[in-house]
């Protein structure tokens, strides 16, 4: 296994519904983009409360499972595959903490978040999460 980090690695990334009611779409796009990423597929859809359960499938036991899947469908999201350097660690970092509070200044959500679940943008966490993540989004 090379140490080097791949500089094709692709993952998920969705701006969820508050960030694209405050019209944050192309400002979030465009870091990535400016960090080098290449956008490889997008796609705009209203979850519905079905798709948003399946996508979040993993947390379905996890107390805050309701709350995040009702901040997650009903409205407007965009999805996008993007590919780069490392790019699940890159994403993860570019996007800062769950807790919007937490996140430092200059991170997606450090920025622009306003809590917990509205948290402005959801980025698969490992390889293994962008698979699953990417089918139940772009199916």
């Amino acid at each position: 296994m090379s140490s080097q980090p791949d500089p094709n690695e692709k993952t998920l990334i969705v701006v969820k519904p508050g960030a694209v009611a405050r019209g944050f779409v192309g400002e979030i796009l465009g870091r990535f983009e400016k960090r080098g990423m290449k956008i490889l597929q997008i796609k705009s859809q209203t979850m519905t409360k079905a798709k948003a359960e399946e996508f979040y499938s993993v947390h379905k036991e996890r107390p805050f499972f309701g709350e995040l899947v009702a901040s997650f469908s009903g409205g407007m999201t965009v999805g996008a595959i993007v590919q780069g350097m490392d790019a699940v660690a890159t994403v993860r970092r570019m996007v800062g903490a769950t807790k919007s509070w937490e996140a430092s200044p200059g991170t997606i959500r450090g920025d622009l978040a306003i809590g917990l679940t509205d948290n402005a943008i959801h980025a698969s966490d490992s390889k293994e999460s962008f698979e699953r993540e990417s089918k139940a989004y772009f199916s």
